[in-house]
């Protein structure tokens, strides 16, 4: 562990840990947001070049429940697109800021078609609210981020007394292993004490 002016940051093999992520409080309030992560934004979801094929592969499975408006963005610009920054993203429905992937409940509810279909969505919806960084050399930072449209889970967090590693952990453990997960919840244990 390091601390910099940017906190104390959490070392494990080739992968640094914002202490935000251990810190923060964070819980999905659900029937409050009702999936707004997936329909508000200047851009998609960040996607990983590898992902890239499965979407396409598996395209015929979870296509049945997207909108045709989100079909049609598919259509058009493919299953994916280059935000302004130059990332890779999911695809956005024409006019909006909701991803092509997006599945309406007649509650109207979001959900992801493509999760709704038993398949793995992209990474970093499954890791919200972290966001992975490319540090080069093969390390990668683990970061949070804070969006106000999620003001609710923050408070949910805060009351539950979840923070945001143990709301990941599921995710964290199918990204990164079960071994990097144990490590990084002893650090945090260590760190939460200390403080």
């Amino acid at each position: 562990m390091s601390k910099e002016d940017y906190g104390t940051i959490v070392e494990i093999g080739d992968i640094l840990v914002s202490e935000d992520v251990i810190f923060e409080f964070f819980a999905c309030d659900y029937p409050v947001c009702k999936g707004k992560c997936c329909i508000v934004g200047d851009s998609g979801a960040p996607l990983k070049e590898e992902e890239l094929e499965g979407l396409e592969r598996d395209y015929p499975v979870y296509n049945p429940l997207m909108r045709p408006e989100g079909r049609a963005a598919v259509a058009a610009k493919g299953f994916f697109e280059v935000d302004r920054e130059g990332d890779i993203v999911t695809p956005l429905v024409e006019g909006s800021e909701e991803c092509a992937f997006c599945h309406f409940e007649a509650s109207g509810n979001c959900l992801c078609a493509i999760e709704r279909m038993g398949l793995r969505k992209p990474v970093s919806c499954s890791l919200y609210p972290v966001r992975v960084v490319d540090l080069g050399g093969g390390r990668i930072g683990l970061n949070l981020h804070r969006w106000h449209i999620c003001k609710e889970a923050y408070e949910k967090g805060r009351r539950e007394g979840i923070r945001v590693y143990q709301f990941l952990r599921g995710p964290l453990t199918d990204a990164f292993g079960a071994d990097f997960y144990e490590a990084l919840s002893a650090a945090a244990r260590m760190l939460i004490a200390a403080s």
